[in-house]
């Protein structure tokens, strides 16, 4: 899909990805510049909703602890050199 941007800097979402994406009237939008690309964000209007259960079943804690285990690990290494 493209769309073209006006002199004033604009430019219309196609249909087919404000339908998919549910974007209406008025929502803001979040632009992100990748360093490769730029990456539009709708941004929701109930932020705190709109995450809430987004972690659920991915085992953060375990993930979290298995990581400064090995922090810890690195930095025991590099004091044993010196």
């Amino acid at each position: 899909m493209e769309s073209t941007v006006t002199e004033r800097g604009q430019t219309a979402i196609p249909a087919a990805l404000r339908k998919k994406y549910g974007l209406k009237a008025h929502m803001k939008l979040v632009w992100v510049d990748t360093g490769g690309g730029i990456r539009v964000v709708p941004v929701p209007t109930d932020a705190v909703k709109s995450f809430r259960g987004m972690f659920k079943g991915l085992g953060l804690t375990e993930s979290l602890l298995k990581d400064r285990r090995e922090e810890l690990e690195r930095e025991q290494r590099i004091r044993r050199r010196h």
